[in-house]
């Protein structure tokens, strides 16, 4: 079997767990098809469940990691923002670590190298561990030494006995994919050196149920996390959560600062600690009219789709991205009502969204056909998307941006 139920906290272990939402039986979200195939597609259980115990929010049950990650067809690099935003990153971290060439940077789930590549240009010696083959072939192939395999205590103790130990760990979007996040948090405490520092980056849980934000919700996200949820699992291996950063990037996420237990704790962690706990963001009313709010905002997606259609509007979609293929199935959006989905990423180009069936194509469409409209389903990179589609915002073409909230930018 590809997909496994849980019955207990992966995290904590306790058995006492209530209903977040259900986004009902979903594919996986990066499960691009070839018009060729016409076999059956592999349909999952979508959903979350919160444990009271620990308050850590999680799917119900977790697809096997080989079957999403073996092949996969994300490339963090085709983002503008993304590779923006990493280099920073590199940039900061080096001078605040005092990092050099006796350094070592390790980079879980490091994808292409979009992040490690710029360590190697401030000449501070990295290692990418990335278990996509096809991923890790690019980064290798573009310079970056990748490891193609898959994060837990027993790879940490291999690359430490090969490597030494590391003087900062990042683990951008990757740590929520985990479904044995004992097993990682182990790997980060075996890796670390005594005063290492480690940067780990996720989909802020706040952020996702104040916003609505549902598209989040997919396969190989198992978990969704609080800054407490976050700090209870890390510190049952010795690590604590020091500091934050609140990131606007995929619609609020935080990197989350973790170093050895005992290490001091800022005024940020502490504050915001405080304000889960006055939320009541780890209990379980927090969440009540969560589902609620999905089902009513995937009505109005698809109400204001078809009112535009009988208009006589041309719908294309822009980005062909995992929360792309979680709102159009969730809503029900095929080929009758979005013509196209547009995308830079020539892995994905002339394949198929996942369950919709849906042609992605290169975005220079947008210059050939024109279409009216042009929903944003990587809505999280609205502001880099619009500021590229020059020629299409002046010969009149409208923005459909689903999440946070609907609305039309003309």
């Amino acid at each position: 079997m590809s997909f496994t139920p849980i019955h207990v906290c992966r995290s904590c272990g306790g058995a006492d767990l209530f209903p977040v939402l259900d986004l009902a039986e979903q594919p996986l979200a990066n499960a691009f098809r070839s018009p060729s195939d016409t076999s059956p597609e592999s349909l999952y259980p979508l959903a979350l469940v919160g444990c009271r115990q620990c308050s850590l929010v999680q799917l119900t049950g977790s697809v096997t990691p080989g079957v999403m990650f073996d092949d996969y067809s994300y490339f963090s690099s085709f983002s503008d923002t993304m590779v923006a935003a990493m280099r920073s990153l590199a940039q900061r971290a080096t001078a605040k670590l005092a990092l050099g060439p006796q350094s070592l940077v390790v980079d879980i789930g490091s994808n292409d190298g979009y992040l490690l590549k710029h360590y190697v240009e401030l000449g501070v010696p990295v290692l990418g561990v990335e278990p996509a083959s096809n991923v890790a072939a690019t980064a290798i192939a573009a310079g970056i030494p990748t490891t193609s395999v898959y994060f837990g205590t027993e790879t940490a103790r291999s690359i430490r006995a090969d490597y030494g130990t590391a003087d900062v760990i990042h683990a951008n979007n990757v740590m929520a994919h985990v479904p044995d996040i004992n097993d990682f948090a182990g790997g980060l405490a075996t890796l670390l050196a005594d005063d290492g520092t480690v940067y780990v980056e996720s989909p802020y849980l706040r952020s996702l149920i104040d916003g609505t934000e549902f598209d989040t919700v997919y396969h190989e996200h198992v978990f969704y996390f609080s800054l407490t949820a976050m700090d209870i699992a890390v510190r049952r291996h010795g690590l604590a959560v020091t500091d934050i950063e609140p990131l606007a990037i995929h619609g609020g996420t935080l990197r989350y600062t973790i170093r050895g237990h005992g290490a001091p704790v800022s005024v940020a962690v502490e504050e915001m600690l405080m304000v889960e706990s006055t939320s009541g963001v780890n209990t379980e009313r927090y969440f009540h009219d969560f589902a609620h709010r999905v089902e009513m905002l995937g009505k109005q997606v698809v109400g204001l789709l078809r009112e535009l259609k009988g208009q006589g509007a041309q719908i294309a979609a822009y980005g062909a991205a995992a929360k792309g293929t979680v709102l159009l199935n969730y809503c029900g959006i095929g080929p009758e009502l979005v013509d196209v989905v547009l995308d830079r990423n020539p892995h994905k180009q002339s394949r198929l969204m996942p369950g919709v069936g849906i042609t992605i194509t290169d975005p220079s469409y947008l210059a050939d056909f024109r279409p009216t409209h042009l929903m944003l389903l990587a809505w999280n990179l609205a502001d880099e998307i619009i500021a590229q589609q020059h020629c299409y915002r002046s010969s009149g073409g409208q923005f459909i941006i689903p999440i946070p909230e609907l609305r039309v930018v003309k």
